[in-house]
């Protein structure tokens, strides 16, 4: 499943990124990249101990724990720490690749299975030519370049990577869940489920019928997640 989470960031809180972002010091992105990766990644990150990173992570965190659609979707139970890059110059595109199974941070030791793929943008479209996210999926390939405060969510498993940036410069956090939930497919029937039961509850209220499918809501996430 791959889904646009909007405004995961305010504006107060994207001025606050950028100002941080904006005064970092940045490094090359291979440090975080596996065997394959390493191959293919031509970017810059910040450090994952720096002071900058350790406020971008809180930030991010804070504006992931309030967003509704994004717990639905994921149904985080690790979520590994938001790391930063910067797409531009001459380290300005990522080949296709494959993320790893398991994410270890150098910074606090954490391990997260990777189930979820996330990225937020911190650019603007018009601030940077390409950078596009592109996902391959049953469908295809997707590209993807959202505004500034927007999230894209995708399966871990997916091949992807990131265009060329030919103008200007292309930030982002990026990040993986390990869910609750590990398939893909079950997920995808919970999320589906929720949205509808959503909608049902809008239009008619707290009738037998909602109550009745949030209890086979429940009754399937009891059956399917690992807490």
């Amino acid at each position: 499943m791959l889904l646009h989470l909007k405004n995961v960031l305010t504006s107060e809180e994207l001025r606050q990124a950028r100002a941080l972002l904006d005064a970092a010091e940045w490094v090359d992105g291979s440090a975080t990249a596996g065997t394959q990766a390493l191959q293919s990644k031509n970017n810059q990150q910040l450090p994952q101990g720096s002071e900058a990173s350790r406020a971008l992570q809180a930030l991010i965190l804070r504006a992931l724990d309030r967003h509704a659609l994004f717990f639905s979707a994921a149904l985080p139970k690790k979520i590994f720490n938001p790391l930063f890059n910067r797409y531009g110059g001459e380290a300005n595109f990522y080949g296709k690749h494959v993320d790893n199974a398991v994410m270890y941070s150098r910074s606090n030791g954490q391990r997260v299975r990777s189930d979820v793929s996330c990225t937020v943008f911190l650019a603007e479209p018009h601030e940077y030519d390409g950078g596009e996210l592109v996902i391959d999926d049953t469908y295809g390939s997707r590209e993807v370049k959202l505004p500034a405060g927007d999230a894209v969510l995708y399966p871990s498993t997916s091949v992807h990577g990131v265009a060329p940036v030919t103008r200007g410069h292309r930030l982002a956090s990026f990040f993986w869940v390990e869910s609750m939930v590990r398939s893909d497919e079950q997920r995808r029937l919970l999320f589906d489920l929720d949205m509808n039961l959503m909608r049902l509850r809008e239009r008619e209220g707290e009738t037998p019928e909602a109550v009745g499918l949030t209890g086979t809501y429940h009754n399937l996430l009891r059956m399917w997640a690992d807490t």
